[in-house]
């Protein structure tokens, strides 16, 4: 099927099939109007943080973490394509916008890859087995190329700690974990990244 132009408006071409593909009425679920209203409210909570023109990066970085985690949460990957990129807009909006943090951010883009691949590492040698992919610490030095070396422990904090309430809910709403149930990591490292950045003095 051949999408026109009023299926491509964020929410209303939705809400106007109802839910639905025009051509077999087969549900489309809540994922394409859950990741619109995600970009929207990235929009207006960056309007409302930083205002025009600033408002502009805070909404591109947002977008690019909100990708992520999504990706992240259906497919368990955190794509190169998209992380490796990040890194370097980092640092370069850092060249742009605030030069002399430069050595920050490039510290902890190194910092934050090096300490979660000692984690995965270290979580390898003791358990025979994977607990934290490559792509999260490439996230984390993503990250860490955003908001600087010394916000990272206070964001990995915030990640984890996103991450355990959202299991805790989880197993009060019926789902069955154990020790060995897998979590993806990555949208709690992408959300705390984007709210480390607009509350952080290089969001200004």
């Amino acid at each position: 099927m051949v999408l026109t132009a009023r299926d491509l408006v964020p929410l209303i071409s939705w809400l106007a099939s109802r839910g639905r593909c025009r051509r077999c009425g087969h549900p489309l679920g809540w994922f394409y109007p859950g990741i619109e209203v995600a970009a929207l409210v990235i929009a207006l909570v960056s309007l409302t943080v930083d205002g025009l023109p600033r408002a502009w990066l805070d909404c591109v970085f947002g977008w690019w973490l909100l990708a992520l985690g999504w990706i992240d949460l259906r497919r368990w990957v955190l794509p190169d394509l998209l992380t490796l990129p990040l890194i370097v807009a980092g640092l370069l909006a850092s060249i742009l916008f605030a030069p002399e943090g430069l050595i920050d951010r490039a510290l902890g883009a190194a910092l934050g890859y090096l300490a979660l691949r000692a984690v995965a590492v270290g979580y390898r040698a003791m358990r025979g087995e994977e607990g934290l992919g490559a792509g999260d610490a490439k996230l984390l030095s993503a990250a860490g190329a955003w908001v600087g070396v010394m916000a990272l422990p206070q964001l990995i904090l915030a990640a984890a700690l996103a991450a355990l309430v959202t299991a805790c809910a989880l197993r009060l709403g019926g789902v069955r974990l154990h020790a060995r149930s897998a979590m993806v990591f990555g949208p709690f490292i992408a959300l705390a990244t984007w709210l480390f950045w607009l509350c952080g003095p290089a969001s200004r």
